[in-house]
């Protein structure tokens, strides 16, 4: 079932919808507007859930923490780079 009529052209609006829905960025009706429309639209429901997991996935990534050796390495890299350049 795909009732699109409540966020307009669904094809144009969706994602900037979903977008505004997920960041919190919407009035409480305009909430309650998109969070009905997505229990209505089999295709609206569809991007939701799919920007959910790639939202997951990026937190998920920016949580990793590089090894103290890389770290070391690069800092080790830009003293080396800023006495080369007269900074150090």
């Amino acid at each position: 079932m795909s009732d699109c009529h409540s966020l307009g052209d669904c094809e144009d609006t969706r994602i900037v919808r979903l977008y505004e829905y997920l960041d919190g960025a919407l009035s409480l009706e305009d909430l309650n507007d998109v969070k009905n429309h997505l229990e209505h639209c089999d295709e609206c429901a569809q991007e939701y859930d799919l920007e959910c997991i790639i939202r997951s996935v990026v937190r998920r990534s920016c949580r990793e923490v590089a090894p103290e050796t890389l770290k070391s390495r690069i800092m080790g890299r830009i003293s080396e780079i800023r006495v080369e350049v007269g900074h150090g």
